[in-house]
């Protein structure tokens, strides 16, 4: 294994952030952490990064112990930060640079890492450019950038497309699965499922600081095929009124998006008719109806009771 974490719990005080995780990634993956917020995937990344020393538990990393031989392990990875991580007065290759030279380029090795990492980003264009200047899916780009330059071997990212517009998304994953092509192992975390759903070939899901679920998205998938996921569209819905849907027989959970429910249940429990009672009944007019076909929101939903943005 690549990477193998053992018994890590991390406590914050009374708080345990990270709960006797356990994971082991291989080379050569491209690995969505998944969790809502306060799951313990920002925790779990920094204490691979040796952010934060955990309360106990161990990490080996490239067959390493992390804690022996951290400055050797960190010079083989890259990381993009969740926050663009950058100094608005320099321009592309001077932040380039200063980043790479922390990794220890300097000559002929910088100047190939500082090219390499702007004909990476497509940002050749844009090297004399004050950070400042740059818009923001730019920035992510720039960001990606200064992780890479030294040709990292796992690079961890961080929700690296938050805020941006779809065109810049769509640019940076295709980037990291070209990283991954020249065999980069990847840790990718997202408040996107659809980009974990394209991205990923495996996946790990996270709450309350343990991991519940790990596999490719059919592995997930597979375990919830015991159940139906139904979407009803309606009208002024109150969210307060859906609680009682849990009192339905057969029904695990729901969540509401704009006017659209989605109703996980049993598929061995027949309560159709008493979900339409339901919304009849609580005058709630149905507008279309259907069951759906399950894809990995719906895992995460009945894994953790949660949607991935709660």
């Amino acid at each position: 294994m690549l990477i193998n974490m053992e018994n890590l719990t991390k406590n914050f005080g009374d708080n345990i952030a990270v709960d006797n995780l356990t994971l082991s990634i291989e080379k050569g993956e491209i690995l969505g952490l998944l969790g809502p917020n306060g799951a313990g995937k920002t925790t779990t990344i920094n204490i691979i990064t040796s952010i934060l020393k955990p309360t106990k538990g161990n990490v080996e990393i490239f067959g390493k112990s992390l804690y022996k031989y951290g400055p050797e392990i960190k010079a083989r990875m890259g990381i993009v930060p969740q926050c663009i991580s950058l100094y608005e007065n320099l321009t592309v290759e001077e932040n380039i640079s200063f980043f790479a030279k922390l990794y220890g380029l300097r000559g002929a090795s910088l100047r190939e890492g500082l090219n390499y990492a702007l004909d990476f980003t497509s940002l050749q264009d844009h090297k004399k450019t004050k950070c400042k200047n740059l818009s923001g899916g730019m920035q992510r780009r720039l960001n990606i950038g200064c992780a890479i330059a030294h040709k990292p071997e796992i690079i961890i990212m961080d929700e690296p497309t938050v805020g941006i517009d779809p065109q810049s998304r769509n640019h940076i994953l295709n980037m990291a699965k070209e990283l991954n092509k020249e065999g980069c192992t990847i840790i990718y975390t997202s408040h996107y499922m659809e980009e974990v759903q394209q991205l990923c070939n495996k996946i790990v899901i996270m709450d309350n600081g343990k991991l519940i679920a790990k596999g490719t998205k059919d592995d997930l998938i597979s375990l919830i095929s015991d159940n139906s996921t139904l979407e009803i569209e309606g009208y002024d819905i109150n969210e307060s009124v859906l609680e009682k849907l849990l009192e339905i027989k057969g029904v695990k959970s729901y969540s509401l998006n704009e006017n659209k429910v989605l109703i996980t249940s049993s598929k061995d429990v027949s309560n159709l008719s008493s979900i339409i009672n339901f919304f009849t009944s609580n005058n709630i007019e149905i507008r279309n109806m259907g069951y759906k076909t399950l894809d990995l929101e719906d895992v995460f939903l009945t894994l953790t009771g949660k949607k991935l943005r709660d």
